[in-house]
């Protein structure tokens, strides 16, 4: 039976209507209140049982570390990685999960021999490759699956997962920017949750909260401006003729957030941005014309939505990937967790400025990919690969 939701975009203009689509998060209708409502009256004392796409990378280990605050609340049913067999073996010696996978099978016979050589007493199914993160993502026993591995190859595992009816703390932002028009009607097919697990979309996502349906009138996403921020465009643009080694290395070091290579390089390109606009629009429904980006270098305010009475709604807390992790994993429920509480005084000040889209051109790429629409995104993401 074909879907009657609407996925595949118009261009619009501000505040119209038009362009704007049926989300894939739980937000702006009145199913997505009662669910929240339903789950919210249960209290937080839940368990869930996770598995982790990704699990020695940044998200991966940062999942890992709300699981140790919090062992009454999670348990890890599934771990998938790429080579390091070694931090591997440390996790599945922890956490005993019933699936580890790995990207090779010399990966994976090493993960064996050290957890025999370790006298592991709960030895997992080892799996590896394509068909192992497969497995690990659609393991029966888990209800969510955290996806924290990086590019295009976090597609099929979420497709699967959905098909049977695991909720996903959506990371690999790829996903949905590559597969959209294929996922939001999987998402509504299967009641699943999508649930996004980056700091800004979980910003946006925590601010509609509440927000009735029709209420959402703009999407504002914030940005750190990336490691280039402080250098003019022309500066910029001279330190790439003459020092193309220096800028490179630059490149791969942020100014406030502790992330993977690839998503670092993306955010000194600003093109992290640009996908986080597609991925927008797909999570909460607005078109790309309500969709704008603001730079604000402090990192402390997440991002923002504008609701129909002009009234802004931001998420504030400090640059730790944590915060919208645990909000992924335990969303409606707000648990106890033992961070540094947000000292606005101790900030001083926040500013804004809109971005230099000729400083930075993948920002242009990005909306004019998606308003082309199609599997024009899907092509965004092949080329930034």
């Amino acid at each position: 039976a074909e879907s009657s939701l609407n996925v595949f975009s118009t261009p619009g203009s501000l505040g119209t209507g038009e362009g704007w689509i049926d989300p894939s998060s739980p937000v702006n209708s009145k199913e997505s209140l009662e669910k929240t409502l339903s789950e919210t009256l249960k209290g937080s004392t839940f368990q869930k049982r996770i598995s982790i796409l990704g699990s020695t990378g940044s998200i991966g280990t940062q999942t890992l570390d709300i699981v140790d605050a919090c062992p009454e609340n999670f348990v890890v049913d599934a771990l998938s990685a790429g080579n390091n067999a070694e931090l591997m073996a440390e996790q599945v010696m922890k956490y005993s999960p019933k699936v580890a996978s790995l990207s090779t099978p010399e990966a994976a016979e090493k993960l064996r021999t050290i957890l025999k050589d370790r006298g592991c007493a709960d030895m997992p199914d080892i799996v590896y490759g394509d068909e192992g993160i497969l497995e690990a993502a659609t393991v029966g026993s888990a209800d969510t699956v955290v996806t924290g591995i990086v590019g295009a190859a976090g597609l099929l595992p979420t497709i699967e997962a959905i098909k049977l009816g695991k909720d996903i703390a959506l990371a690999n932002k790829e996903t949905l920017i590559s597969g959209g028009p294929v996922i939001n009607p999987l998402v509504e097919k299967h009641g699943i949750n999508m649930l996004p697990a980056d700091s800004e979309h979980s910003a946006i996502f925590q601010c509609l909260q509440g927000v009735p349906p029709g209420g959402l009138r703009r999407v504002i996403l914030t940005a750190s401006g990336g490691a280039f921020r402080d250098l003019s465009k022309d500066e910029l643009f001279r330190m790439c003729e003459e020092d193309s080694a220096a800028v490179q290395k630059k490149a791969t070091t942020h100014p406030n957030w502790d992330m993977g290579a690839k998503i670092t390089l993306d955010s000194a390109t600003m093109m992290n941005k640009g996908l986080e606009v597609i991925e927008a629009h797909y999570l909460f429904g607005a078109s790309y014309e309500d969709i704008d980006i603001v730079i604000h270098p402090q990192s402390i305010v997440h991002s923002m939505v504008e609701t129909q009475d002009t009234s802004c709604i931001a998420q504030l807390g400090w640059a730790d990937m944590r915060l919208p992790i645990v909000y992924s994993v335990s969303w409606p429920h707000r648990l106890k967790m033992p961070y540094k509480p947000l000292n606005l005084a101790e900030i001083g000040s926040l500013t804004f400025k809109a971005p230099d889209r000729e400083k930075y051109p993948c920002i242009q790429l990005a909306y004019d990919a998606g308003n082309k629409g199609g599997t024009m995104t899907a092509v965004l993401i092949a080329a930034n690969e």
